[in-house]
């Protein structure tokens, strides 16, 4: 009794302490691209663990159990979702709308286990995982959160396509697309993570295609469980799903989620300002892996409220934890 209490008081003389589950969280659903139904469980873990996938269903199948983390440098796709894996060749796909939830409740560490190789799509947004973790609750632990900030420009290109991750306090993104589709056409969006609305505002917003784009799809073995439950369908002049659009900006709103989802594969949260012009995941996992390989770019900082008192934390400290 006398240690849980010594425990909670050094949790509490940590300003912003790292964050986990206070308890598991079943999640059950259809995959996306595979069209499978999936059984997940995301478990609390121990501080400086980050998050990590656990593939289950490969103890069935007679394979080693092989863990993922969700980190930039273990992207092994990027066609249509994020997909990460390991040496192993191990993949967990589709983890972009979970990774935004996390991102946005501040879940520094987790253990999710999976049974399946694509998290489940749920609603196509983010406000299903969000609903769920919030039921399931948070619980603080003993040590401090730490943060990436942003020091200089990097900036990544491919014709129209533009990613970029710029200094600035707090987390603020913005966010463009420009879409051959009148019912599209250009949208833009700026929102700040730490907006307490964000979630509501943005995380809500679902994912889309163009109806002249689901055959193709389908020819290479993707979104075999879409359907007008999980995804905005877009064509030539109109919305096929009955209920509509839940923001008139639905779309960009998605997109900039996805941002939020990619951008969490850093490992830490970012102090900074992002930017994306009809980018996507893979763009966005290109400005990371340029962030990173630019050791001037960025520092380590403990992380506050307001960023400005952050105070950079031993250089030897490395940006992202080892496998």
């Amino acid at each position: 009794m006398l240690e849980n209490v010594r425990r909670d008081r050094r949790v509490r003389a940590i300003a912003f302490p790292q964050k986990t589950l206070a308890r598991p969280v079943v999640i059950d659903g259809v995959g996306l691209h595979s069209g499978v139904e999936i059984h997940m469980v995301l478990h609390p873990a121990e501080a400086d663990r980050g998050i990590v996938f656990r593939r289950t269903d490969l103890v069935s199948q007679g394979r080693e159990v092989s863990d993922i983390p969700a980190l930039y440098d273990h992207v092994a796709d990027t066609t249509l979702s994020t997909a990460i894996g390991n040496a192993a060749g191990t993949t967990i796909s589709t983890i972009e709308h979970l990774m935004a939830a996390f991102s946005a409740l501040g879940v520094d560490n987790a253990l999710v286990e999976i049974d399946a190789a694509e998290v489940p799509v749920l609603d196509g947004s983010s406000e299903i995982f969000i609903e769920k973790i919030e039921a399931a609750g948070l619980e603080k632990l003993d040590a401090p959160r730490k943060a990436i900030r942003i020091l200089k420009p990097v900036v990544v290109e491919d014709g129209l396509k533009r990613a970029a991750l710029l200094p600035g306090e707090g987390f603020k993104l913005f966010f463009e697309i420009d879409f051959d589709n009148e019912v599209i056409g250009h949208q833009e969006i700026e929102a700040d993570l730490r907006d307490p609305f964000f979630a509501e505002d943005i995380l809500r917003a679902r994912t889309f295609c163009l109806r002249k784009d689901i055959e193709a799809m389908w020819a290479v073995g993707l979104a075999k469980g879409g359907s007008l439950e999980n995804a905005v369908v877009v064509d030539t002049h109109a919305i096929l799903n009955e209920e509509g659009l839940r923001y008139e900006d639905e779309f960009v709103r998605h997109k900039l989620l996805d941002a939020v989802g990619d951008l969490a594969l850093l490992g830490m949260p970012l102090i900074g300002r992002y930017e994306g012009s009809r980018a996507g995941h893979a763009m966005n996992n290109r400005v990371l892996r340029a962030l990173m390989a630019d050791r001037s770019a960025w520092e380590i900082v403990e992380y506050s409220e307001d960023n400005r008192s952050s105070a950079p934390l031993r250089a030897e400290l490395r940006a992202i934890p080892a496998d």
